[in-house]
């Protein structure tokens, strides 16, 4: 019998020679990610359950990537913190990408920044192989060509001291995306006008894998973009079949010796979605829910207190390449926040150039405030003295992934989530702005 890439990677993991939707499989996994947030709950169930002294089944295969709640004075947080540090050094993990002075964030060469980006730099999606993370955006992983999802608490305990999990076979929904991509739109217009058509239940416990020749000619960091907001839609894990661009990608940060895998010729999808790229315009999600989706241009009146450029979804050094793309030579005129995803991000703002002048440059020459540390920062919310965090009910444009009340920090702050271009467009006028008025 045929298989989809996802089941196919998940038979392997199982040691069974095929698996169908619905089967109910225990799962070997390739690697456990954990952060500051889930962490310290994990470990308190691990330890209860395991006993006060077990062993992790693998402490190569387990990564503590401290990026949620990391530059603030909230003593519970710093207690998380020192938590998945002790229980670091405790259990020996090989990969934990520790912050010991979150004042100086240079200062730490280990320390990372975002886990769900910090994994692809760090070289730790691997295709072919199982990944979970305690995280709802290790989904992101998905554009290596593995299986990654997010994981409860108590799910990641049992793994972290078995090395294995009970999981079902999710049933594969394609979207095939096709046409030379408009200069105007980026990955995160077509993943917001997905969610909206299928809504954010849309994609309950399923496979959403993303085919066709735009996706071919995406970079890794776009791919990203598309498998990262899965979740959004209900979706158990994203994923696209790994080519010579992931390839590439990945050399020199990991291992060689992986299996690519891919779909059989007449594997069966749960459904197939076609859609001509060339054909959609930019989009935006209106709050307060990520299927709530409008055009753009349909929102010219919405007038906006900021706008914010960061997150996993919206941090990486190609979005905020493609945001200066539209702000060099302009002037913002609301506060407008950057936020790089990892430390290497915030690195290369300073180092790559747009005609002549660094990414840093060209958005302070245009009035956007300083660089942040890198973390997930008020993408969350997070606590009162986070950076960029809504604590007044103000509207805001927003590269990130989530639009919920109280996302951000103030449960009647708006949210529009938005591509970079859309963000840095808005953010020269004050307004919900189309990035075709200055492309």
């Amino acid at each position: 019998m045929s298989m989809t890439l996802t089941e196919k990677i998940l038979a392997k993991a199982a040691k069974l020679a095929k698996v169908s939707p619905g089967d109910n499989i225990w799962v070997n996994a390739d690697l456990l990610m954990t952060h500051d947030v889930a962490g310290p709950s994990t470990i308190g169930i691990f330890k209860q359950e395991f006993g006060i002294n077990a062993k992790v089944w693998n402490r190569n295969k387990i990564v503590i990537i401290p990026d949620h709640y990391i530059f603030t004075a909230d003593k519970r947080a710093n207690r998380n913190l020192e938590t998945v540090r002790e229980f670091a050094i405790e259990q020996e993990i090989k990969y934990f990408y520790d912050i010991k002075d979150n004042s100086h964030f240079q200062a730490n060469p280990d320390y990372k920044g975002v886990c769900h980006i910090a994994l692809a730099q760090e070289g730790h999606t691997i295709p072919g192989q199982v990944l979970f993370g305690t995280d709802s955006h290790t989904c992101n992983a998905g554009a290596f060509g593995l299986f990654a999802t997010g994981i409860g608490h108590t799910d990641a305990a049992f793994l972290m001291g078995t090395g294995k999990l009970l999981l079902k076979v999710p049933a594969t929904m394609r979207f095939i995306l096709s046409g030379e991509m408009p200069n105007y739109l980026l990955a995160k217009d077509l993943i917001l006008h997905i969610i909206g058509d299928i809504g954010v239940s849309g994609a309950t416990y399923r496979t959403m894998e993303f085919a066709g020749d735009t996706v071919e000619q995406m970079t890794m960091e776009e791919r990203m973009t598309l498998c990262n907001m899965v979740i959004e839609a209900g979706g158990k894990n994203g994923v696209i079949a790994p080519d010579r661009t992931t390839f590439e990608y990945l050399q020199g940060r990991t291992q060689p010796s992986f299996e690519p895998v891919y779909n059989d010729v007449n594997a069966r999808f749960f459904s197939d979605r076609s859609y001509d790229v060339t054909k959609l315009e930019p989009l935006v999600a209106k709050p307060h829910s990520p299927d709530n989706r409008e055009l753009v241009r349909n929102c010219r009146d919405v007038m906006i207190d900021r706008v914010y450029i960061g997150s996993c979804t919206g941090g990486k050094i190609a979005d905020f390449i493609h945001a200066a793309k539209i702000i060099k030579g302009h002037q913002v005129k609301v506060p407008t926040y950057l936020v790089p995803a990892t430390q290497k991000v915030y690195k290369d703002l300073f180092c790559i150039k747009k005609d002549g002048q660094t990414l840093s440059e060209i958005f302070l020459n245009a009035g956007c405030m300083e660089p942040a540390p890198p973390s997930c920062a008020a993408c969350v919310g997070g606590p009162l003295d986070t950076f960029g965090r809504l604590n007044e009910p103000q509207v805001c444009v927003s590269t990130t992934n989530r639009n919920f009340p109280g996302r951000m920090g103030n449960k009647q702050a708006q949210i529009y989530l938005a591509s970079p271009y859309t963000a840095a467009a808005s953010a020269i006028t004050g307004y919900v702005t189309d990035p075709r008025d200055f492309i």
